[in-house]
């Protein structure tokens, strides 16, 4: 069975960092793609940072040089650096299987004070 489990959100000041972590369980040999997500009040959600399984990642324009995704087997972190009010949001873990299927952690809140 698949489970995404999230945890290191919080609360953090203008300025501040956090790391969010994601532990995967199951076939973690087929896991095509890792991501993290984050879906504000009255947003859709929207896509922040993912790394595939070669290790490529990418990362929306507005967190560029201020968050950094990585996998380490079957966890995948986000480091988040100088966070900014309009970073406040929660935070979900996605895993993308090579057969198609996709998964989703419980979300975690990131609430960033100004």
């Amino acid at each position: 069975q698949v489970q995404l489990v999230e945890s290191g959100g919080g609360l953090v000041q203008a300025g501040g960092s956090l790391r969010l972590s994601c532990a995967v369980s199951g076939s973690i040999f087929s896991i095509n793609a890792l991501g993290w997500y984050r879906q504000a009040p009255g947003k859709q959600r929207e896509l922040v940072a993912v790394i595939t399984s070669g290790g490529r990642t990418n990362y929306t324009d507005s967190v560029k040089g201020r968050f950094t995704i990585s996998r380490d087997n079957a966890k995948v972190h986000l480091q988040m650096y100088s966070l900014k009010p309009e970073d406040t949001a929660v935070y979900y873990c996605n895993a993308d299987w090579y057969s198609g299927d996709s998964y989703w952690g419980q979300g975690t809140q990131v609430t960033v004070s100004s």
